[in-house]
């Protein structure tokens, strides 16, 4: 069950409940609607966003194949926390990230706080597997909540939630199938198995930094979970998700739960990958897709689209009444890729002059 820490950092969802007649910046212009429901403000929000930037930013960047690199390569977890002193993020620059999607005409930011491979881009309580912790000595959540925050886009946070490679009580490939972890030959030795695996010390750890996310960065858009495979290949009530999303909404009144394509159907929009949900049941829906082709993290070979390419990608979503949340993989000192950028600019550009592509008048 959650929340056995007693909410980890006593008394933060009262201090940010105390503060919840102010609307976050980013809900500027809904302040009636805040006023009587946040959440439904924030839903209101959502849909008219149209357009977010997805940001997958991790050690794996560092090697520049693909956000898999450890599962796929079978990386011995000891070897691949060696990435981590390597990992210096010189040029992650939030102003910078914000202004491009402020050019790009984009309404929200969303950054993977914490991938598969379980390193920590915050400041956390719960493991020294962190940017804080490597050769960067940086907060980049922290650094991207402030700019946000300052220049009124939602910030989201990617949080891994069913998948995680580091952890020794994360889910197994025994019990969650064979994408939980990478299938290693002989067995992992940092692992816990059988009798001595126990996948409630990997939810309290999830709990605890859930809620460091949700008390330590000011108003949150949203918190979007990903590792959906995982618990959809076993028992999902083990998980408790239900009881996760209450506490997510008791921290902070305004912010949104998405579980990829919704794996209680109780979330607050449905983010598909590259295509949309058949049906949404009228919840708000965004389709994730990527500037690079087909990989999420920063992949040296592959082809990145063009403004043309993204326009196209645009008018799916508005034929689904989606939002697009276009990736982009920063390289491995943390800037964003010359293409990319100028992409972005362009398709800025042509959105101020022409407005954006219609939505559909048929409801998902």
């Amino acid at each position: 069950m959650l929340n056995r820490r007693e909410f980890l950092i006593s008394g933060s969802a009262a201090a940010i409940a105390a503060g919840a007649a102010s609307p976050p910046s980013y809900l500027k212009g809904y302040e009636a609607q805040y006023a009587k429901n946040p959440r439904a403000a924030a839903i209101e929000w959502f849909r008219r966003a149209r357009f977010g930037l997805f940001l997958h930013y991790g050690l794996y960047s560092l090697v520049g194949r693909h956000e898999w690199e450890q599962y796929r390569q079978k990386t011995p977890v000891a070897e691949y926390a060696k990435l981590k002193d390597q990992f210096t993020a010189v040029k992650f620059d939030a102003g910078f990230i914000t202004d491009l999607a402020l050019q790009a005409q984009m309404k929200y930011v969303n950054i993977t706080t914490r991938h598969h491979d379980s390193f920590c881009l915050f400041r956390t309580k719960f493991t020294d597997f962190s940017s804080v912790n490597s050769p960067a000595r940086r907060d980049l959540v922290g650094e991207l909540a402030d700019a946000c925050r300052r220049k009124g886009l939602g910030l989201c946070l990617y949080y891994s939630h069913g998948r995680d490679w580091r952890h020794p009580h994360a889910p197994n490939n025994d019990e969650w199938g064979g994408s939980a972890r990478p299938d290693y030959n002989p067995p992992e030795p940092s692992y816990k198995y059988g009798k001595e695996h126990d996948l409630q010390k990997y939810l309290d750890f999830m709990t605890g930094q859930i809620t460091e996310l949700l008390t330590n960065y000011g108003p949150v858009a949203a918190i979007w979970l990903d590792g959906i495979a995982t618990p959809l290949s076993g028992d999902r009530t083990k998980f408790h998700c239900q009881e996760l999303y209450d506490h997510i909404h008791s921290l902070q009144p305004q912010v949104l739960v998405s579980y990829k394509q919704g794996l209680l159907g109780t979330e607050d929009f449905f983010a598909p990958e590259r295509k949309a949900v058949p049906k949404s049941g009228g919840k708000p829906m965004e389709i994730c897709d990527t500037l690079q082709d087909h990989a999420w993290g920063y992949n040296k070979e592959a082809r990145h689209k063009n403004a043309d390419e993204v326009m196209q990608m645009l008018t799916n979503a508005a034929q689904q009444n989606a939002n697009l949340l276009l990736n982009t993989g920063p390289l491995p000192d943390g800037s964003i890729h010359s293409g990319d950028v100028e992409t972005l600019r362009e398709v800025g550009r042509r959105l101020k002059a022409g407005g954006f592509p219609p939505v559909s008048a048929n409801k998902a």
